[in-house]
Formats: structure tokens, sequence, C-alpha cells
């Protein structure tokens, strides 16, 4: 069996994740007798006694390790020759802040397989964070709603939450909103905010973690038709948004097709500047590439806001964090140290914090690390059935003789220092 290093996360001082936690590693090491090493971090969620307790080494580096796992890119200057790497590369678009990264695992002969394409037959991802993301993404959408009424002058219960990496667990910052929405039904503010809309653009894992935050409110759920006839009687109502919601051909005689609009996006036109003026927030959790209509423009943001002196809308959550993306106002991504700011429609610039003359943009790109524990044990749980064949497989001289389960052959990026056959078109790229 290859020894497997798990590396510390040196991309941001706010990744406190694992890919394996100390139980999964436990079993690793003892069901399959795979050597484990991990190496020692300060930020980490979990301790180096927990570590320890799995019965991994505990090391300052990970220089015996042929395998390396770890979360986010690792820096360029970091790799070493000859040995295989695991974790999101964030290189598969051909990104181009990451492709002297992946130049510099090629001069070096390495491997890399990227988490975000472990993949079962019918290309449905098998690893990811996604779910957490909505979670930490809701919680923190919500944190940012109340602190922008706060500065608005109103008071409410709302204000009293706190971001998702202030919380000691999941459960701690479930049952806190949990007692918000019920003080915010019983309190004058309540009513007069009535109702408070959340949007969510999307239906996946991402959404499906953030609508289950908002859930704990009691919300009532509504279609997008019904957004311009609610009732101040219900506090909270909750909104999905999906593609037919959000497009429309731009032929009148066509009608919408899903198929078609993924296949000829170029056929289609933006049409959810309508629901705009309802929504009191927006959690974005759609994948967006250019060729798709954007989501929120900027002359939607700057129309809204110039046709009212306070509009409903005060807070985009934008998990999916593409600047100048679907949301076209996302100038950058933040983190959790500086997690918001406003897009100010006047001077078209970003503005830090929650005042301005535009909504709040929460546009965090690591939001599962605000939920470290969790969101790192629901990923290793996914990730623990693969180790064994990754571990007793060292990369062959050919790729086509690298005997490994269908769903990490499918993750092969480089294989000693070669793009794979999948992964050619990065050629153009670098």
């Amino acid at each position: 069996m290859q020894k497997i290093g798990i590396r510390h996360e040196d991309k941001t001082q706010w990744e406190r994740r694992i890919p394996l936690v100390p139980d999964q590693i436990k079993m690793l090491i003892e069901k399959h007798g795979i050597p484990i090493a991990v190496q020692s971090s300060g930020q980490r969620a979990f301790t180096a006694d927990e570590i320890a307790s799995s019965g991994a080494e505990l090391v300052e580096s990970l220089a015996e390790c042929p395998v390396i796992l770890g979360v986010k890119e690792v820096p360029a200057n970091r790799f070493e020759a000859g040995k295989t790497y695991m974790f999101f590369s964030h290189t598969i678009k051909g990104q181009t802040y990451n492709m002297p990264m992946l130049k510099r695992m090629m001069e070096l002969g390495c491997s890399l397989l990227d988490y975000e394409r472990i993949v079962d037959d019918q290309g449905r991802r098998l690893v990811f964070f996604g779910e957490y993301a909505g979670l930490a993404g809701m919680i923190d959408t919500l944190w940012s709603y109340g602190q922008r009424l706060a500065v608005e002058g109103v008071t409410s219960a709302l204000s009293s939450l706190k971001p998702a990496h202030q919380y000691a667990t999941l459960a701690d910052a479930e049952r806190h909103i949990v007692e918000v929405g019920e003080a915010v039904r019983s309190e004058p503010s309540g009513s007069s905010l009535a109702p408070i809309v959340c949007g969510f653009s999307g239906y996946g894992r991402v959404s499906q973690g953030a609508q289950q935050i908002f859930d704990l409110l009691n919300p009532k759920v509504i279609e997008p038709g019904q957004l311009g006839d609610l009732s101040t009687g219900d506090v909270f109502c909750k909104v999905v948004f999906k593609e037919c919601d959000m497009v429309e051909p731009i032929d009148a005689n066509k009608s919408f097709e899903l198929q078609d609009y993924y296949k000829n996006p170029q056929g289609y036109r933006g049409v959810f500047e309508q629901y705009l003026p309802h929504l009191s927030m927006l959690v974005n959790c759609i994948y967006w590439e250019p060729k798709y209509p954007r989501l929120v423009t900027k002359d939607a943001i700057s129309k809204l806001y110039g046709e009212s002196v306070s509009p409903k809308l005060k807070v985009i959550g934008d998990i999916s964090c593409d600047p100048d993306g679907s949301i076209e106002i996302t100038t950058h991504a933040t983190n959790p140290g500086n997690p918001v700011y406003v897009y100010d429609v006047k001077r078209q610039e970003a503005v830090d914090g929650f005042e301005g003359d535009g909504p709040v943009i929460m546009a965090v790109d690591i939001l599962p690390t605000e939920l470290p524990r969790e969101s790192s044990a629901a990923f290793g749980e996914a990730l623990e059935d693969l180790i064994p064949a990754l571990a007793a497989t060292p990369a062959p001289e050919q790729f086509a003789d690298w005997d490994l389960p269908g769903p990490l052959k499918s993750a092969v990026i480089l294989h000693r220092g070669q793009l794979t056959p999948d992964y050619a078109y990065l050629s153009k790229h670098l």
C-alpha cells in the first residue's frame, strides 16, 4: 500500500476542512492497512489529539508520501516531482488563474485527480461539498439581511443572527434560526416587513441545502407567478425558480424547452428582472457559463434602485459566486472575515459593509469551511471507499494501464505530467 498524506490547507487562513476526518482515517488504517500521515495544521477544525487518536502519523513534512490529498488548490511551489495529488484544482474550465499551477505539475511529472470529476456512468458527481455551501450560504444570507435591516434602522430579532462560522455547530445555528423565526412573527417589525420573501435560483444540492435552512422559518411556499399577489399575513415566503422562470425564447413563436435551452442558449433571453421588486433576498445557486443569459444584470439593479427609495430587495446571497457572472453585480469573491459588500448603483462599484445605495452581496467562495467539521465528515464519507484503490495502485508508465475504479479514473486530469485524453482540450489554455 502506498502511504497517503493529508496536507494542511494554505490557500487561505479560513480554510479549516480536511478531506478525511479522524474516524474515517482510523477505519482506513485498521480495516485496509493503509499508512496515513497528516500534516500538522494550526487552523484545521480537528485537533492534533483527534488526529493522533485515529492512528495516523502527525508530521511536518509529507516527503515520504507518494499520494497526497488536500481540499483546495496547492501553491505551485509546494509540489514534489512524480507524486500523485488529489484536490479541487479548478482547472477543468481552463481557469486562467490556475494554469501556472497545472503547468508546474506537468513540469514535475505529477499526476492529478480532481474531486469535481469523480463521477458515475451518467456523469453525476459522487464527492462534493455542495449541500454545505447551501447550508452555510443561507445562514450567512439571513445574517446579512438582519444586519442590513439594522443599518436601515429596523429593529428585529433577525439582527441577532450570526454568520455560520461563528456558531459552534450546525445544530446550534439551526436552533437559533428557529428561535429567531418565532420571535419575528411576534414582533411589530415582523408584520411591517411581511412578507419576507426569499427566492432561490436553481434546485440542485446547493439550493436544497439553502432551502433546508430557510425552511426552519416555516415559510409559505409559493410559485413565481404568485409573487405579485402576496398577503402580509405570511411573514416568511419561499419561491424556487427553475430555468423556465428565468429565461424565455427570443422567438415569440417558440415555447421553452429545457434541453433546447441547454443546447442553444443563444436563442433565449433573461426575464428574471420582473421578479426582483418582490424579493427580500435572492439566493443564487445555479451553474452558469457566459453562453447563458445573466440572472441579474447591472441595468436591472440600477432600475430597481432608481425607481424606489427603499427597494424590498436587501440581500443577494451569491452562493454560486461567479464574479461578473450570473449575478453581474458580484464584482469579487469574499471570505468569512469580510463576507459582504454593497453594490452601489450610483458609483457602480463595491463598497464594503452593509450601507449604501444598492443590495448587499454575500459572495463567500469557500462557504463549506464555515461548517468545517460537518462538511468534512460528509465529504469524507463519500470519498473513503475510493481511497483503498488509490493507495493500492501506483501510477504506471501508461495511463491506459492504471487500474483504477471508473469514478477515480474519470478524475485523472494529469498522468505523470501529461494531460489524459479526456482533458487534452486544456492544452489550448496552457
